[in-house]
């Protein structure tokens, strides 16, 4: 068993209270084998003393900032991440798959294994600019700079950070994204259109063609990344 995953699975044993449990609804597809890597050109981890990158993959570039702590998160409704008050967790860094409560309910993310063959189709949403306007700036689940014009989204089970590639099923559009956020929370389940799965910046959403009409049914699975050289 990883590192990783030890510390994972310590996190969740960890937690206590009363909240709801809530499961992962996730679908992950055994013994997927990826088609194609997708090469970084640039650093893509934020390391001790290390403030703002940005790297490629591919054609889409992603600029990553620290965000100060002072600010407020985007999510306002998480209550906790691995049972301590959230910014202290993202102080500790203990955010990547830990649980976390949002009104009263605890997520419990998957592991970085699990996330590897991740594979799901759903309705995409999209948040953006109302989330800064609240505030001077606003940050995101594991301590970024939202940019509403970036290449980022929310999720509730894929650890953070997590690359996915995104379809947009109705015209074929893709892009890549950096999952460093958690939602969609509210409205998830649609018995008519269906369940919404992940949450777009608005700079993603623009990309996919379905700023406008708010909703669009994609795909979302995880991508390999291999650093350049």
């Amino acid at each position: 068993m990883g590192r990783t995953n030890l510390l994972c699975i310590l996190a969740v044993a960890a937690l206590t209270g009363a909240c709801a449990v809530v499961k992962a609804p996730y679908t992950v597809v055994k013994g997927t084998v990826k088609a194609a890597y997708y090469t970084v050109k640039g650093a893509y981890e934020l390391t001790a003393g290390t403030t703002r990158l940005v790297y490629k993959v591919g054609s889409f570039t992603f600029k990553v900032v620290k965000a100060p702590l002072d600010w407020s998160l985007g999510n306002g409704d998480i209550e906790a991440i691995d049972g301590i008050d959230p910014k202290e967790a993202i102080r500790q860094g203990r955010v990547k798959c830990s649980p976390y409560t949002v009104k009263g309910k605890t997520y419990y993310p998957m592991s970085v294994a699990e996330a590897r063959s991740y594979k799901e189709t759903g309705l995409a949403s999209w948040y953006g600019y109302e989330t800064v306007a609240k505030n001077r700036g606003a940050m995101t689940a594991n301590g970024e700079v939202f940019d509403p014009e970036g290449l980022t989204a929310a999720h509730k089970y894929l650890p953070l950070p997590t690359h996915v590639k995104v379809t947009n099923l109705e015209n074929g559009r893709w892009v890549i994204v950096r999952v460093n956020d958690r939602g969609p929370f509210p409205s998830d389940h649609n018995p008519a259109s269906g369940k919404r799965i992940i949450d777009l910046s608005a700079g993603a959403a623009k990309r996919l063609g379905f700023y406008r009409q708010g909703l669009a049914k994609v795909r979302v699975e995880t991508v390999e990344l291999r650093r350049e050289g």
